[in-house]
């Protein structure tokens, strides 16, 4: 991607966007990260895009303008999308209950007391409904999270990190409605399989697989064109190395262990972590969301379905740092969650200068989106190091972008 207008024209200080580019290459010279590329849009146009380093440094090929990335829990926001074109066709209300399309998650039982080997569980007080997968608070939890008992009883199951995308979508749903939840559905939020159940949903009342459903309504008309699940030997050279910390050094090496997955066709297609793409891609995305649903003549969803999408739908209107369930809730004081998106309900008690009412998420490898519909600004950052929360790449990204408004 390159820049489209200069950046004082769309009210930004070209020199203190050019702070972007001084502070996240000193990640790449120490070797935290291996490179990255981010960009930064107003008003429609790309007031900032820059990349650094490397994108494979095994083979020592940069990070170019197609470089192509895993975007893991990037891929919700697309989920969610689709299952709101669905609903706006009226194929299901937000609060029907899902054992409608998925009998497997009728009477849920919840997790009470004891240990993995014994568990108490109680029996739900609430069914689980559609609009519960997409705020998370369905009560389903991940195995990776090592935060709860529940949690445990997804790896013992199978279900981590390295081994997620084993069987196929219905499998995986099956063996989900088997393992308790960690809460009465509504009652909290827990960052979970539940986009995956949603995307399982997507393909039940579709008719279609997640992978045909997102290429005909959604990747193909936004034009998204290197949007995919796997990478073949045909562009394997663009497709970014995967890194995680040196436990001594904290320089990035190589994840061999997940590294691989992306160059194999799924067994199952992760609406919540499975796409690959471009900057250009997500760009098309978030650009679509920003104008409320449309880009380029291509409508995808009504402007007030997204404006209601990206309200807080938490219980009783909290925030995260109240309800949320194992998942850093102490950082996230102030953030409410959407159907899809964290959604800024007050920016001060995270001391990170971001507007009330725009939106955000990101991906296991460090990835990071945000959408600010009142200044009129999206931004990302790709990189490929997990986990996300080693650096403060997110908040450091606002920090620098906000400041450089004026």
């Amino acid at each position: 991607m390159e820049r489209t207008v200069e950046p004082a024209s769309v009210g930004f200080d070209a020199a203190a966007l050019a702070n972007l580019d001084r502070h996240f290459a000193a990640y790449v010279d120490d070797g935290r990260l291996a490179g990255w590329q981010m960009v930064v849009t107003r008003r429609g146009e790309v007031a900032h895009a820059s990349t650094y380093g490397l994108a494979d440094m095994e083979s020592g090929t940069p990070v170019a303008s197609d470089t192509l990335w895993r975007i893991y829990s990037m891929t919700k926001p697309i989920t969610s999308v689709a299952a709101m074109m669905l609903w706006e066709e009226g194929r299901f209300e937000l609060t029907d209950e899902i054992s409608r399309w998925l009998p497997e998650f009728a009477d849920m039982r919840v997790f009470d007391k004891g240990s993995i080997l014994k568990p108490v569980t109680v029996p739900a007080t609430e069914p689980m409904r559609v609009w519960h997968l997409m705020s998370h608070t369905a009560g389903l939890t991940y195995g990776f999270l090592m935060s709860s008992n529940v949690d445990a009883l997804y790896r013992a199951a199978g279900d981590n990190m390295d081994t997620f995308t084993t069987g196929d979508l219905a499998e995986a749903c099956r063996r989900w409605a088997s393992m308790p939840l960690m809460f009465n559905p509504g009652s909290q939020w827990g960052y979970s399989v539940a986009t995956d159940v949603l995307g399982r949903l997507i393909e039940v009342i579709s008719g279609q697989s997640l992978g045909d459903f997102f290429a005909d309504r959604i990747l193909g008309p936004l034009g998204m064109s290197d949007a995919r699940w796997w990478v073949d030997d045909t562009d394997a050279r663009r497709l970014a190395g995967l890194y995680v910390p040196h436990p001594q050094t904290g320089t990035a090496v190589r994840m061999p262990s997940m590294d691989h997955f992306a160059r194999e066709k799924p067994n199952m297609f992760s609406g919540g972590a499975g796409l690959i793409c471009t900057a250009d891609d997500y760009h098309r995305f978030t650009q679509m969301m920003l104008r409320g649903g449309e880009l380029d003549g291509v409508r995808l969803l009504g402007n007030r379905t997204v404006a209601f999408m990206t309200r807080n739908h938490l219980p009783g209107g909290a925030d995260l740092g109240t309800v949320g369930s194992g998942f850093a809730e102490s950082i996230l004081d102030g953030i409410g969650f959407g159907l899809g998106v964290a959604v800024v309900l007050d920016p001060t008690p995270g001391k990170v200068p971001q507007t009330e009412g725009s939106y955000y998420w990101g991906g296991l490898a460090s990835t990071a989106f945000w959408i600010d519909p009142v200044e009129e600004l999206t931004a990302m950052f790709f990189t490929q190091l997990i986990p996300s929360g080693q650096y403060p790449i997110r908040t450091q990204m606002r920090q620098l972008v906000y400041s450089a408004l004026r």
